[in-house]
């Protein structure tokens, strides 16, 4: 199966359809069945259970040839493909069970919103999360919850609350209409609430199975994989947005001159260096995942300096994608400002991508403690 490939063939359909996907407030169901049909969400899963297991180096390409043509639709792609890595930390019967079928979309909320007390054979849940990008196409939603016993937290050794991703099936999830937001409007990012819900031990991730895979996609660092995905919609943005100047700049006059904007050389130069800006972030971006993937590959656990580049990229490819965008939607002029012009749009989409925590400007305070040998809190990379 060419991952890659069936990407690039979905990418038109996304761009003719970017509209309808933003006014509905989330993919549509024939668009998530074909991004399923196509290997996009079980990437990630273990081969083992039927899942592809790739390299997030194919991955990354998938969601960023997406992106251009609907950064929405890549969201989830890369929403689906990161969850099915919760498998590896289920038993086996349980993964078996929950991933059925190839098709399978499990989605998610990683922040421990949700409250989930041991009783016999499992636990009752309760709990409500924000950002549940895709859950309503999806057969299984995750929620990281707080585990309890008696009513009081679980520690881990460290004396932080102990936490864990719970596998809810999507029939017992309630779902709010709260995404009515200024970008990424497709992603169907909603809340979503259970309560007093049964979920018997085998479908905590971690919780029985303790130990991680010792397969190199396992190893990887799981933080990463959210970053990873976040900056390669952001770069599939970019690229967007400039192919979309280039196509306006050849016929757009503005008032008063006689010639298309391509004609005049402060358009040339934001070109220019909007592709040199662009191709930068990507080259760092690239460079920094493969030389951690060869890490993983070759058996290592993926070591802080490595760690801390991939953040580094990633955070650094989003904000170099805005300002690429930016730009674009600057140099355009009055035709950016219309519902019609895909470069709002990606404006808006570009914008929402930086408010996710995993590419924080708090990053870089991390990353210059780590180059300043700074003692430092590295839990989150």
């Amino acid at each position: 199966m060419n991952l890659i490939e069936n990407a690039r063939k979905l990418v038109p359909e996304l761009t003719a359809r970017a509209a309808e996907i933003e006014a509905g407030r989330r993919i549509p169901a024939d668009v998530s069945k074909r991004m399923a049909e196509a290997g996009f969400f079980r990437m990630f899963v273990p081969e083992a259970l039927g899942g592809l297991e790739l390299s997030p180096l194919i991955a990354v390409e998938v969601f960023e040839l997406l992106a251009q043509g609907d950064a929405s639709s890549a969201w989830i792609a890369f929403i689906g493909a990161t969850s099915g890595t919760v498998l590896e930390r289920v038993p086996e019967a349980a993964a078996r069970a929950v991933f059925g079928k190839p098709e399978t979309l499990i989605t998610g909320v990683f922040a421990p919103s949700g409250r989930a007390e041991i009783v016999d054979g499992g636990f009752l849940v309760n709990g409500r999360w924000q950002w549940g990008s895709g859950s309503e196409n999806a057969d299984w939603i995750l929620g990281g919850c707080q585990i309890l016993r008696n009513g009081e937290p679980l520690t881990t050794r460290s004396g932080a609350p102990r936490t864990h991703m719970v596998l809810l099936p999507a029939s017992e999830v309630k779902f709010l209409d709260t995404w009515h937001v200024s970008g990424l409007c497709g992603t169907g990012s909603t809340d979503y609430y259970v309560e007093d819900l049964f979920v018997p031990t085998a479908h905590v991730a971690g919780y029985e199975i303790t130990e991680s895979s010792d397969r190199p996609l396992y190893q990887f660092p799981q933080f990463t994989f959210l970053a990873l995905g976040i900056a390669a919609v952001s770069l599939g943005i970019a690229r967007a947005a400039i192919d979309e100047l280039i196509a306006v700049a050849a016929n757009k006059i503005r008032a008063g001159s006689s010639s298309a904007i391509a004609n005049r050389v402060h358009t040339q130069m934001e070109v220019a260096q909007a592709e040199a800006t662009l191709r930068a972030a990507r080259a760092f971006y690239y460079q920094a995942l493969t030389s951690a993937w060869d890490q993983a590959l070759a058996g290592k656990p993926v070591p802080v300096d490595q760690r801390r580049d991939l953040r580094l990229a990633t955070t650094f490819a989003v904000q170099s994608a805005v300002k690429v965008v930016d730009a674009m939607y600057t140099q355009a002029g009055g035709t950016s400002v219309y519902e019609t012009s895909r470069l709002q749009r990606q404006f808006r989409d570009v914008h929402v991508a930086t408010q996710h925590i995993m590419v924080a400007a708090s990053t870089f305070e991390t990353v210059g403690r780590l180059f300043l040998g700074v003692e430092t809190n590295t839990a989150m990379l």
